[in-house]
């Protein structure tokens, strides 16, 4: 069984037990997270909503929050002598996918 859930402008495909990265949350750990935007739920057959599943959640435990890789952001204009070096780190949650209910 999985289910296709959106939670911080992305679409993530999860089940039971996977652990996923979503956008930073601000829940402590050992939390429990419920996602009410639930797009799909495939239970033998594919259940598709328009645009969400009624009355479908998925519900996740917190096991922690981080800081993503560093990305680099370099800006340049030529002839100018113009220079920008910025690096940006990108906050994530992350979180065990404990149970569908569809």
């Amino acid at each position: 069984m999985y289910a296709i859930i959106a939670t911080g402008g992305k679409q993530y495909k999860v089940a039971e037990g996977d652990i996923i990265r979503v956008e930073k949350l601000g829940a402590q750990a050992g939390a429990e997270v419920t996602f009410d935007q639930v797009l799909a739920v495939s239970d033998k057959k594919l259940k598709v909503g328009s645009p969400l599943v009624k009355d479908a959640t998925v519900t996740g435990s917190v096991i922690g929050e981080g800081k993503g890789k560093k990305v680099i952001v370099y800006k340049y204009k030529s002839k100018t002598g113009y220079h920008k070096k910025n690096g940006h780190r990108q906050a994530y949650t992350e979180v065990k996918i404990e149970k569908i209910n569809a």
